[in-house]
């Protein structure tokens, strides 16, 4: 069931981002298009994420220089399938990137020695943690149902930060020169399970 402080956030999150006129935004997502991509995707949206592509799909950005995707916002309705698997496999395989280059989770069991083992062993453990959506380039939510104002995280490798205390906030932090007015008590709290290490 989507809660209603879910369905809050995202629609604020979207009023907000349709305020700075910085991207197209289609009609939202219907229930069936919901439907459709979680079964295809095998992920299902966060409340708050849902109700802020419920209330409109950005669709285009004008390109960046440098951009790691040609459009950051991932295209739910018309997008290539293997652009956004690549995008929703972007968090794992920046870890076994880096697991490549010696990184190795404190929990996991000890590393292998040899490192083509490591990235199976590695590879094993990350298919046991919560799924992480993107919601704009590599800045990413926690998926499920039932849950709702998670930090975005802006992930690129084992390099994660916050980039937004909820979904409102990281569309401030992204299209609003949120950096130049940050709050003094602006204190985002991750609570999703593995993710979360990599923050202080």
């Amino acid at each position: 069931m989507v809660t209603s402080v879910g369905v809050k956030l995202g629609r604020e999150a979207a009023r907000l981002l349709a305020a700075a006129d910085c991207c197209e935004i289609e009609p939202g997502l219907t229930d069936a298009e919901f439907r459709r991509i979680e079964a295809e995707y095998g992920f299902e949206f966060a409340d708050d994420h849902r109700a802020f592509l419920a209330a409109g799909l950005p669709v285009k950005q004008p390109p960046q220089e440098g951009a790691t995707w040609e459009n950051p916002w991932p295209n739910w309705r018309h997008g290539d399938p293997a652009s956004l698997r690549e995008q929703l496999e972007w968090p794992v395989d920046g870890v076994l990137r880096a697991v490549e280059h010696g990184y190795w989770h404190p929990t996991w069991r000890q590393r292998p020695a040899d490192g083509a083992d490591a990235r199976r062993e590695a590879s094993a453990m990350l298919d046991q943690v919560p799924k992480l959506v993107p919601v704009y380039a590599h800045r990413f939510l926690p998926a499920g149902h039932g849950a709702h104002g998670h930090p975005v995280l802006s992930i690129w490798g084992i390099d994660i930060i916050y980039y937004g205390a909820d979904l409102p906030d990281y569309i401030n932090h992204e299209f609003d020169d949120f950096s130049e007015h940050t709050p003094d008590d602006w204190n985002p709290r991750a609570t999703v399970d593995f993710w979360q290490d990599f923050l202080s």
